[in-house]
């Protein structure tokens, strides 16, 4: 009898934690790398954020909490859904969790019995599909082209949905493409999950904040309140917050669903850590104009590297409407050599072509669901990726020569 699981093999290791993990090791062994992999602002978390932490430490808040979230954090989102998306949630309604991945995994844990599934726009984050397999689910990735601005069409989510699918994943703005929904694009997929009531939403909403050229965000629920009561509404003050490490996602939905991923929760690990929840509360409830001067950074950046890499020769890259991703294409490139005789057969081989002739770290979109292309994160310095852009046109035309 083996002693491993067998259901680990169904799924992977994350890939973009594979990549940055490289880059690290590179650089440690002294090797010129630039880390363009990995899906954190290079942003220090804001200094009434650390002090609300600190204030907490030294008030003695370092115990247990309720397993699913403090009453002070789940009044602050609570109130964040109400002024900012229009949806009301009560306390009963609302899940803290260690992460927002940990919130979605809990999800899935609570309501895929074997066999259902779980629909995923590809590309998509690279942990939607092993999540659903973990619980038993089968994900069912449905392909978002280029010339469908990599987003999930209505005729296509229609042709996608059987008597077996329970979920269907909505991530926007998309890690990895920065693409999003406006609202009547929205409108259009919450048309079609109406007529099919056996089907839930799970919106992943972490990008919500980081949208520019006036792009206006919306969530499903609440672009057609008819589905609140069918509606996972998933975020946390990772991204926009620049908390990463502070590992604090939420989720306001029907409170027998809440109930149940609690549940699952407690079970696991518990409650998230008690000083990261006193400071998610300040995040929340404090000032929020550090934000748009963030975003304006992430703006010029996102220009600067769109413009850089439609210049290299055998790439295309669309402009993305937020996140801090951008997905580009090297089509052009499949089928050359490299200098060393190698041909570059997919984007994974691209990506190491890239790494191991530039030092520069970037992510296949194999792991995405959708190639040939591949993701870069802006969110790292804006010297860091000039030269970074630099060094990706120097390896394509040392490729189209």
């Amino acid at each position: 009898m083996p002693f491993l699981a067998s259901r680990l093999s169904r799924i992977k290791p994350s890939p973009t934690i594979a990549v940055s993990n490289k880059a690290r090791e590179l650089k440690a062994a002294g090797k010129d790398v630039i880390g363009l992999g990995a899906g954190e602002p290079d942003f220090d978390t804001p200094e009434n954020i650390r002090q609300a932490a600190i204030a907490a430490i030294n008030g003695g808040d370092t115990r247990y909490t309720a397993v699913d979230g403090t009453p002070a954090l789940k009044d602050a989102i609570s109130a964040k859904f109400k002024r900012e998306n229009g949806l009301e949630y009560s306390p009963e309604e609302i899940t803290v969790g260690t992460g927002g991945k940990q919130v979605l995994y809990n999800a899935l844990m609570a309501t895929l019995d074997e066999g259902d599934e779980v629909l995923i726009p590809a590309p998509y984050w690279v942990s939607y599909p092993d999540m659903a397999l973990l619980a038993g689910g089968e994900p069912v990735a449905i392909p978002c082209t280029e010339k469908q601005g990599f987003k999930l069409q209505p005729d296509d989510l229609e042709k996608a949905i059987t008597k077996k699918s329970k979920w269907l994943i909505l991530n926007s703005p998309s890690n990895p493409t920065g693409a999003a929904y406006n609202f009547d694009e929205m409108k259009a997929l919450t048309d079609v999950l109406k007529r099919h009531p056996q089907v839930w939403v799970m919106t992943d909403d972490m990008y919500e904040h980081l949208v520019y050229d006036n792009f206006v965000f919306c969530t499903p629920a609440q672009v057609e309140p008819e589905l609140r009561d069918r509606t996972l509404t998933v975020n946390g003050v990772s991204k926009a917050y620049c908390m990463t490490g502070w590992r604090i996602g939420y989720a306001g939905g029907p409170k027998d669903l809440i109930t149940a991923m609690r549940k699952i929760q407690s079970q696991s690990t518990s409650n998230p850590s008690s000083v990261s929840q006193a400071a998610a509360v300040e995040a929340l409830n404090g000032p929020q104009d550090f934000i748009p001067a963030h975003n304006k950074v992430f703006k010029e950046r996102r220009d600067m590297v769109v413009k850089m890499l439609n210049d290299c020769p055998g790439l295309r890259c669309p402009m993305p409407e937020g996140a801090f991703y951008v997905y580009p294409s090297c089509a052009g490139l499949i089928g050359k050599k490299t200098p060393q005789g190698k041909t570059i057969e997919s984007d994974g081989d691209f990506v190491t072509y890239l790494l191991e002739s530039e030092g520069v770290a970037v992510v296949q979109g194999e792991a995405f669901g959708l190639s040939p292309f591949f993701r870069i994160s802006y969110a790292t310095s804006t010297e860091a990726l000039h030269d970074a852009c630099l060094r990706i046109k120097r390896a394509c035309e040392a490729l189209a020569k």
